[in-house]
């Protein structure tokens, strides 16, 4: 198999930035909710961080199995503070709305180089943003149905569900 190309490298770098600072994000709201008292949200978006960090991971190792380089590029400093469990809901849906068009973006370049393999590695991440989106749109909803006096009550019962969520078992990095 012929090594990795530069495009395609230099793409799957940034797709790695996007993908840590997703985890940097979802640590930052993990934060927030552990301020605000709700230890189950707060437990879910620390899940949700390290997945984002596994699949970061995920991409750092195929980039050096294919022979590229590895380059690991600056992150941002993410958002900090929101001003309800809603608004958190709702960038988090925007934000894994922006990684799957990242996604497709290499897709569609993993294509155009002919890349099949990087294309095949891809696959998973297009099925996994399909399962990312689905779950926060449902968490938006969800919050969107928490209102008045009642909400409050349905807002904890939401937040121990939350909190019952496990960690996927994966590994984070390779022997490489």
């Amino acid at each position: 198999m012929a090594p990795i190309g530069e495009r395609m490298t230099e793409a799957l770098n940034e797709q790695v930035k996007w993908e840590l600072f997703s985890s940097y994000l979802y640590l930052a709201m993990s934060a927030y909710f552990s301020a605000t008292k709700l230890p189950g949200f707060a437990t879910w978006m620390r899940v949700q961080a390290q997945e984002e960090l596994m699949h970061g991971m995920k991409i750092f190792d195929f980039v050096i199995e294919r022979g590229g380089r590895a380059e690991l590029l600056e992150i941002d400093r993410p958002q900090f503070e929101w001003g309800s469990p809603l608004e958190v809901a709702e960038a988090v849906y925007d934000h894994e709305k922006k990684v799957t068009g990242l996604i497709n973006g290499l897709v569609d370049l993993a294509a155009e180089e002919g890349d099949h393999a990087t294309l095949n590695m891809l696959q998973w991440f297009v099925s996994e943003q399909v399962e990312e989106e689905a779950n926060a749109s449902e968490i938006v909803e969800k919050l969107k149905m928490v209102s008045g006096e009642r909400g409050v009550g349905v807002l904890f019962m939401l937040d121990r569900d939350l909190g019952g969520r496990p960690p996927k078992l994966a590994a984070v990095v390779s022997a490489g």
